[in-house]
């Protein structure tokens, strides 16, 4: 996918000729100094005369060299539309960025045009991401990897098949509970919840039969351990209390570091796109790698700047965790994140 993309980026560095040319990484600057006030033509991809004006006037008012190139030390003063390239990570819903504004006018071009061309990956937007994959043939779940950029790019289409996921029946007996049956099984409560579309809290009756998703093989289990330390280390750097860390990620992926969500959110902390970013350029200052150990980092730092947000109280951060933080301070712990809480607390006597 960069390799493709190489000729791309150069080209959206250089002076435009005389006849105007398109680029598929105009757009996301076009929406970006539109949402700064100096761009008033259409996006549309075109390199013309109004665009170089625009980032001439954007760079005079920001005390930048002006020569009309869109530039690093150019892209940086625009803030967080002005990166990244289009090509340079998954998108999902939370993500905001050039390379989403990118994605929006692509997808009009293809057809499937979402509410906004805002540099936001909203729900309107993952809609379109939707209808786009379905249409061409690419895996449906709303978010746009390196297949559905690619196809977006060059109009080809996927040979997408679906695929069954491996799992197996389970009768309920008495005294089964989701945590006692996700932990014989090697998966997750939430993997069982998606599984059988039951809500936190909802009562499981005797007898009934749950699909019980393919939980962690033998061979996979050798790394528990590791992503048990990973969790312990990272734990213990933000002050965490461990067993709380730990009863957490059992919850949201049974320690799995491959489980991904339909909104993109992924590993053993099922950390999405939008927390991501916010821990990397807010909490922590610096990039995590996409590892196992990097998402374990992230979601334990994530937890502590929420248990501090909310002076130490487990219950609300948790359920900001789940809920969201803004969601939590106004509306309260909603049904389905009181029951989250409880079997997070209920596992961290037991982690």
């Amino acid at each position: 996918m960069r390799r493709m993309l190489v000729p791309l980026l150069l080209a959206a560095a250089l002076p435009a000729p005389a006849a105007a040319f398109t680029n598929p990484q105009i757009p996301g600057l076009q929406v970006a100094l539109k949402a700064r006030g100096f761009y008033t033509g259409p996006v549309d991809g075109i390199v013309g005369p109004v665009t170089k004006g625009a980032v001439r006037s954007f760079q005079r008012r920001a005390g930048l060299h002006v020569d009309g190139l869109a530039g690093r030390r150019t892209r940086a003063r625009l803030g967080r539309l002005g990166r990244p390239f289009f090509g340079a990570r998954t998108l999902a819903r939370g993500r905001i960025g050039w390379d989403v504004s990118v994605l929006q006018f692509l997808l009009s071009r293809r057809g499937v045009a979402p509410p906004h061309m805002n540099g936001n990956y909203g729900r309107g937007t993952e809609r379109a991401v939707r209808r786009f994959q379905r249409a061409f043939a690419l895996a449906v779940d709303g978010v746009a990897g390196p297949a559905t950029q690619r196809a977006l790019l060059t109009g080809r289409r996927g040979a997408h098949r679906r695929r069954a996921v491996a799992s197996r029946r389970y009768v309920v007996r008495p005294g089964d509970t989701l945590t006692a049956i996700a932990s014989r099984s090697g998966t997750s409560i939430r993997a069982l919840e998606r599984a059988n579309r039951i809500r936190a809290g909802d009562v499981i009756v005797i007898g009934t039969r749950l699909h019980v998703p393919a939980g962690v093989s033998r061979a996979a289990t050798a790394g528990t351990a590791d992503i048990r330390s990973s969790i312990d280390r990272w734990a213990a750097h933000y002050g965490v209390d461990p067993h709380l860390a730990r009863a957490l990620a059992w919850m949201e992926s049974g320690f799995q570091p491959t489980v991904r969500s339909p909104v993109g959110a992924w590993g053993v902390m099922q950390v999405t796109p939008a927390t991501w970013d916010y821990v990397e350029s807010v909490l922590i200052g610096t990039p995590v790698s996409r590892t196992a150990d990097g998402n374990v980092r992230v979601g334990v730092a994530y937890l502590s700047h929420l248990l501090r947000a909310f002076n130490g109280r487990e219950r609300r951060a948790l359920a900001a965790y789940y809920q969201g933080p803004t969601s939590v301070r106004r509306r309260g712990l909603l049904p389905e994140s009181r029951a989250f809480v409880a079997d997070v607390l209920a596992l961290k006597a037991r982690m």
